[in-house]
């Protein structure tokens, strides 16, 4: 009630209060600033400016352009890890892993930021092989690079939970009834990991979502998004506090949204 119940209340009391200022008396008079969200300014439904949308709309294309890129990344290191690997090796291994998160995501982003700058690391190693060099820096690629990194590790912790609980024993029984190792994977090992997989899925959807280090470091101004945004509202040049906070809202109610599909979705017991 004190840290998540009252604070969200006051940033939605605060929401709509157009073009409030700190430190200026609270008076909630009307819905202008989700209004302004949706592109229309003070509800005028001629006025319409998709500006805000489209912030929204590349945040979600981050979220899930990460989510993706994690589990197609995620669900064969944790496949290796939960079911090639010899027992006495698993946790050293997972522990290598999942490292990167002792470390600062700050420190993690400035990483990725040297890595691809034009007179970086990769272009360095490019250049030296003949290869012509990549401009990635401020780019929508940057951005889902540093982003994976940052979140992959999560995927992969809860599908090698998930993974781990598998029923080899329905493996082997496919293999003896004639089903070749696609089949077995895909009507055999992703049913029975399906909730990880949404839980997986979800974990990283949220943190994409609320992410600000990685597209702020390695997206520039042409990757602008809702953290940002509301950012630039409460600390910044703009100075808005009732619209950043029914921005803070939009990606309030996204964000419980994904909890609650994860809490619905996201048994750990494998489905049999």
């Amino acid at each position: 009630m004190l840290l998540l119940v009252l604070p969200t209340l006051v940033i939605f009391e605060l929401s709509l209060v157009p073009e409030i200022q700190p430190g200026e008396k609270v008076i909630p008079s009307g819905l202008d600033n989700y209004c302004r969200v949706l592109g229309f300014d003070q509800c005028q439904w001629s006025n319409f400016d998709p500006v805000y949308l489209q912030v929204i709309a590349r945040s979600l294309i981050f979220a899930f352009g990460t989510t993706g890129i994690c589990l197609l990344l995620g669900f064969p290191v944790a496949y290796w890890l939960a079911l090639q690997i010899p027992k006495r090796w698993q946790n050293l291994l997972l522990l290598s892993f999942v490292l990167p998160l002792w470390t600062s995501s700050l420190l993690r982003s400035y990483a990725w930021k040297t890595i691809l700058r034009p007179t970086g690391v990769l272009n360095s190693i490019l250049t030296t092989v003949g290869l012509p060099p990549l401009d990635l820096l401020h780019s929508t690629s940057a951005v889902l690079i540093g982003m994976s990194y940052s979140f992959l590790p999560y995927m992969v912790l809860i599908l090698y939970a998930s993974l781990e609980k598998l029923d080899r024993r329905l493996l082997e029984a496919a293999a003896d009834l004639g089903a070749n190792p696609v089949e077995v994977f895909f009507k055999v090992t992703v049913p029975q990991t399906l909730p990880g997989i949404a839980a997986g899925c979800l974990l990283v959807f949220i943190s994409g979502m609320g992410d600000f280090v990685n597209p702020e470091l390695l997206g520039g101004a042409s990757s602008m998004t809702v953290s940002r945004l509301i950012y630039d509202q409460f600390l910044g040049a703009a100075r808005d506090w009732g619209f950043g906070s029914a921005l803070s809202m939009v990606l309030i109610t996204a964000v419980s949204i994904a909890i609650a599909l994860m809490i619905r979705f996201g048994d750990a017991s494998p489905k049999k």
